[in-house]
């Protein structure tokens, strides 16, 4: 089955490839049999991506693939707008589907287009996947809807289970705390961190926020750090919750998207309201846990939910199979 994603090209460390999250979905898919291309978007915003329509039709007239897979609304509405035969599946990646946060409950305004558009392009694809329930509520077409979170990769983060303390210049004796966002967007909610970190006041324990960074560092600190901590105002299925995870680092997070089921009952992993109090004692606890115990058992959970890879690429490939019956 040949597949074509089309996705933004704009947010990748590499030029020529999506990001990181569709691209990790992409070669799974590539692992499991299946044959994957890539269209990146080059514009931005609504109307750079609706230029690109042209050039994405005469691609598919090129490539002939079987499906279309859009990843964001907006690709969406590309795919649809080239009016070709093929089936189009649309991944909600987040902000699509709940708008852009910039505080708890409170979304920017001009935001609301994206759940506009999300709304109106339902009758026009034929599969909805969603990364979580949460995100699972903008979808009003509930037969065209399937709930499947982004997998992790298993093979590759496995390949770094060690410490890169030295390699990444960090101190043995220190405890270190990772946020790995960026700390200028609203919706991460660093400054919540920061004054939990004040809070903390320990001159032993360092914050630390390396973003941006290449893929293979994000895994080299999560093999490294004490404790990752996730303060987002909304999130739909964090993938750097699941990696940290699979690496066995303890994890904060606010109860966002679907972050409590993955933590389930896993000791280490804590969930934090949005009282910079409350995140600081949490993380006191997530450091305590990491002193005594070292790592998690995450891994052994993402396992059961089967949120690996490659279970992950054969629930795809079913709601592939389902569109072109």
């Amino acid at each position: 089955m040949n597949i074509l994603f089309v996705s933004s090209g704009n947010k990748s460390n590499d030029p020529g490839k999506p990001g990181a999250v569709v691209y990790n979905q992409g070669e799974s898919l590539k692992n499991a049999g299946m044959h994957v291309d890539y269209f990146l978007v080059k514009g931005k915003g609504l109307r750079g991506y609706l230029k690109e329509a042209k050039r994405l039709r005469k691609y598919i007239h090129h490539m002939h693939p079987d499906i279309v897979h859009a990843h964001y609304t907006l690709s969406g509405w590309i795919a649809v707008l080239t009016f070709s035969k093929q089936p189009v599946v649309l991944s909600l990646m987040g902000t699509d589907a709940y708008g852009e946060y910039i505080g708890k409950d409170k979304i920017i305004p001009r935001s609301r287009y994206l759940l506009f558009l999300t709304y109106m392009i339902q009758p026009f694809v034929r599969a909805i996947i969603c990364k979580s329930k949460h995100i699972q509520e903008a979808v009003y077409l509930k037969k065209k809807s399937f709930v499947i979170p982004n997998g992790v990769y298993l093979k590759r983060i496995l390949a770094e289970k060690k410490g890169f303390r030295e390699v990444l210049g960090l101190k043995p004796e220190k405890k270190y705390i990772l946020f790995l966002g960026d700390t200028r967007n609203k919706r991460k909610n660093y400054p919540l961190l920061k004054q939990a970190y004040n809070i903390l006041g320990s001159e032993n324990v360092e914050l630390i926020t390396p973003y941006p960074i290449p893929h293979k560092t994000v895994i080299e600190y999560l093999y490294s750090v004490d404790v990752l901590v996730v303060p987002s105002f909304m999130e739909g299925s964090p993938n750097i919750v699941k990696e940290a995870m699979i690496c066995d680092c303890p994890v904060v997070a606010t109860d966002v998207g679907d972050v409590k089921w993955l933590f389930g009952d896993e000791p280490g992993h804590l969930i934090s309201n949005f009282k910079p109090e409350d995140l600081a004692e949490k993380m006191q606890q997530a450091l305590e846990f990491s002193e005594e115990y070292g790592r998690t058992n995450g891994r052994n959970r993402i396992l059961e939910l089967g949120l690996d890879s490659e279970s992950v690429s054969r629930r795809i490939i079913g709601v592939y199979k389902n569109v072109t019956v």
